[in-house]
């Protein structure tokens, strides 16, 4: 049986369980059944406010994690390569680290409002220092041979250095920060879009929460776990496979 025959079986077994219980334990005024979160997708796409609120989650998330993939790898270069940086902001950032980004919610509501901006700066915090200590012990981890002998090619110790060899040194631990800082943007940007204004998957939460709408929630939760399975599965796992093989990581 192959892995996606598998998964197939899996799924449709767990659906069954899940009318069941819903049927039988009498989950009615708690949880929704199969049929209600099937309905909910229908109203959703055909009355158009779930397209909206995926758009508008994706364009935010995307915004913030180009900017924490860019912020996080920077930081993490300068970490590596300077020792008094690493040893001071580095270990302010190891804190940082372990604060839920939604403890700087207050702070962006008071420095921006109800608004993307807010969002954006809830869910980039939530990405950065992630992917700054990945991209930090991907580079700390590079041979001194392999500097060496890029430094004896000609390649100095600037930006032919560090995109030319440190970034495809340091690539696999790149990479699972890249994917473990989109998980966590994604948590970050939910929390975030809870509260502000606007349209979005979190807000979306909010307001069939206020309602008690429980096909609705469900049908958000869903619909955030398949883009992030596609987004993993589809983008950034077949990336990684396609730049490992580029650079002989694998074969």
């Amino acid at each position: 049986m192959n892995i996606a025959l598998r998964r197939t079986l899996f799924l449709f077994l767990l659906l069954i369980a899940w009318d069941l219980g819903y049927r039988y334990l009498h989950w009615g005024w708690k949880f929704p059944s199969p049929l209600q979160t099937y309905q909910a997708f229908v109203d959703g796409f055909t009355q158009g406010h779930l397209w909206g609120s995926i758009s508008a989650s994706l364009r935010r998330l995307l915004i913030s994690f180009v900017i924490s993939i860019a912020i996080g790898t920077t930081l993490g270069f300068l970490f590596a390569r300077f020792r008094f940086f690493d040893q001071t902001f580095g270990f302010l950032v190891v804190a940082l680290q372990t604060v839920p980004s939604i403890a700087w919610l207050p702070f962006a509501i008071i420095w921006f409002g109800l608004n993307d901006t807010a969002v954006i700066f809830i869910t980039t915090i939530g990405a950065t220092w992630t992917m700054s200590m990945a991209s930090r012990t991907g580079i700390m981890n590079i041979s001194t041979l392999h500097i060496r002998a890029a430094q004896m090619m000609g390649t100095g110790n600037g930006f032919r250095m560090f995109f030319q060899v440190m970034i495809p040194a340091a690539f696999p631990h790149l990479m699972t920060g890249i994917r473990v800082a989109w998980a966590f943007a994604w948590r970050a940007l939910v929390a975030g879009e809870l509260v502000a204004k606007g349209v979005g998957l979190g807000q979306m939460l909010q307001d069939s929460r206020d309602i008690g709408d429980t096909a609705s929630i469900l049908c958000v939760v869903i619909i955030i776990a398949i883009i992030g399975t596609i987004s993993d599965h589809l983008c950034f796992k077949r990336l990684e496979d396609k730049i490992m093989l580029r650079f002989g990581y694998i074969k």
